[in-house]
């Protein structure tokens, strides 16, 4: 059997020591130091694109860009299922400068207010692709998607969602995590939502393969284990 074509994935997590990207409220700027996240947006400038998930899209408000001097911006791409984003958000307000995808349920465009929004996000320069999915998104069609437009290489920064879901599926490659010396409890929000796991054996083995300070903080890079 053929292995789904895909790019190459690359994961990336920055949260506290207990494994934590934000606060119960959402709050979440920053955990990690100002040298960790200028060292993720270098991250950025050596992908084609870089995905986020509709919760990241509507609660953080992000621009991912690079904001590296000579370094082109990725491809920007939400995972939203049910076209939440705001027309207004620093994504879809500057698309027409810097691509940006959205990838939508095909069954929920259908309806007369998706189909509203729809020529709205693409009147604003997005590019929308409606792939399957009735609990979520297809994501081996719209990886599929990405490498017929040219995308080679894959970040997906989040939220835990979104990072849970590519895991269970086995779709990434390496997995970068910022992690600093804070600690935000148990009422946090998890970096890496459920998983489904029943038994120990089903639990996902990574390989550590590098392990550096950055700042205050601490930098790994993880493979899957064999």
């Amino acid at each position: 059997m053929l292995a789904p074509k895909r790019p190459k994935i690359t994961l990336k997590l920055a949260t506290s020591l207990d494994g934590k990207i934000a606060l119960a409220n959402g709050a979440s700027k920053w955990v990690t130091s100002e040298a960790a996240r200028a060292h993720g947006r270098s991250l950025r400038a050596e992908h084609d694109a870089i995905a986020i998930g509709a919760n990241t899209a509507v609660l953080d408000n992000p621009k991912l860009t690079t904001r590296i001097k000579g370094k082109a911006n990725p491809i920007r791409i939400v995972f939203d299922s049910t076209m939440r984003i705001k027309l207004d958000s620093h994504l879809i307000a500057t698309a027409k400068e810097t691509p940006t995808w959205v990838f939508a349920r095909a069954e929920g465009i259908i309806y007369p207010d998706n189909c509203a929004m729809a020529s709205r996000l693409r009147e604003s320069g997005a590019i929308l692709h409606e792939v399957a999915g009735n609990d979520g998104l297809h994501i081996e069609q719209a990886l599929g998607i990405m490498s017929d437009g040219g995308i080679r290489s894959l970040l997906v920064e989040g939220g835990g969602t979104l990072i849970a879901s590519f895991i269970r599926l086995g779709f990434f490659d390496t997995l970068h995590w910022y992690r600093a010396p804070v600690l935000l409890g148990g009422d946090g929000r998890d970096c890496v939502g459920a998983l489904s796991l029943s038994k120990m054996d089903q639990a996902v083995r990574l390989l550590r393969i590098e392990s550096s300070e950055i700042g205050t903080d601490l930098h790994e890079i993880y493979e899957k284990a064999a």
